[in-house]
């Protein structure tokens, strides 16, 4: 409290936090526990001086970000989440992925990243809390600038497809620009388009190779026929925008399954993975539902609707095995209020 004119006033930072608040700050806390298990098994496997900068530099947001974070709550009086830790990660289990994966990985994880971190400060009322999502969008954008730079010099990078330049600004003069299901030959991409089928092209690729790598070394059977099914779904996407691309002469990204050795002894607890699973399936979710809202071909609309529902139904039955195995940790809600009327008085 401050006091103005001989009266006592709230400061900033006295406000309680709202719900969109501590959501986002309850998130980053635990992805930023499980990117720290999954970088520090990274740092151990790691033999490309290049790529350790990197992933030192992801530990070190991470940790900051706990820190700040737990600092916070323990000011709200919040319980600070369990999230993850060292239990979750076996540094010195064989190598499961090249280092041209973990490169990949950082920078897409970083694009996700900046994303949520992005939606979070729109949301942010609280000064604290605003800067310090400002402050993570410097640095994951930074880092994914630095992953983008080691993947160029390396050769790695998959640039986005090429267009021809246009010779003049064009309006839409016919319906069938946005709806032509039956018709044979349907209207060109729009460069809006083939953005989205290619970025969900390559998170799918991701998606594909960490399932089959986390197929291969989770123990627990109902554990891996479900990665299993995932990597089998992540595949027929893959196929199916890829096909779309590669109809209209576009050219596709490749698969990574490559950079996935034959270990079969786990880096991570089963829980781990299957909460990264449960994260990749939120991010795909939202890229299909950002796809389908801004594609203007109707049936790539409905292709990235019908896809989305797909993944939806696989999330569920994920979030059914987290609660099963008492894996999944309860976000903060809000009160029961049925429950308070029903208590004996």
């Amino acid at each position: 409290m401050t006091s103005l004119n001989g009266k006592n006033v709230m400061s900033e930072n006295d406000i309680p936090l709202t719900a969109s608040e501590l959501a986002f700050l309850w998130a980053q806390y635990i992805n930023d526990t499980l990117n720290i298990c999954v970088m520090k098994y990274f740092q151990n496997i790691c033999e490309d001086k290049d790529i350790l900068p990197l992933i030192e530099n992801s530990i070190n947001i991470s940790q900051k970000d706990i820190k700040i974070i737990a600092e916070i709550f323990s000011k709200e009086k919040h319980p600070i989440p369990v999230g993850f830790t060292d239990g979750d990660v076996n540094v010195d289990a064989p190598r499961l992925y090249s280092d041209s994966f973990i490169l990949m990985y950082i920078q897409k994880l970083e694009m996700l990243a900046m994303a949520s971190v992005s939606m979070a400060i729109g949301l942010s009322a609280r000064s604290d809390v605003s800067q310090f999502f400002r402050d993570l969008l410097v640095s994951v954008s930074d880092l994914h600038d630095k992953a983008r730079k080691v993947m160029l010099s390396k050769g790695v990078y998959v640039r986005p497809p090429q267009i021809p330049t246009l010779k003049k600004v064009d309006f839409v003069e016919k319906q069938s620009f946005l709806f032509d299901f039956l018709g044979q030959h349907k209207r060109p991409l729009t460069a809006i388009e083939i953005t989205h089928l290619f970025n969900n092209v390559q998170t799918n690729a991701l998606g594909k190779t960490m399932m089959m790598a986390f197929a291969q070394v989770s123990k627990n059977e109902e554990v891996k026929q479900f990665f299993i099914r995932g990597k089998e779904i992540a595949k027929k996407h893959m196929k199916k925008f890829s096909s779309i691309l590669i109809n209209e002469d576009i050219p596709a990204p490749m698969s990574w399954d490559a950079h996935v050795t034959d270990s079969t002894v786990a880096p991570f607890s089963d829980k781990l993975m299957m909460f990264q699973t449960t994260y990749l399936n939120a991010a795909g979710i939202g890229n299909y539902g950002m796809a389908a809202g801004t594609c203007q071909r109707m049936d790539l609309s409905a292709t990235f609707t019908r896809l989305a529902a797909e993944i939806a139904l696989f999330a569920e039955d994920g979030a059914n095995i987290l609660i099963k195995h008492g894996w999944l940790e309860e976000p903060p809600k809000s009160a029961d209020r049925q429950a308070l009327i029903d208590q004996p008085k």
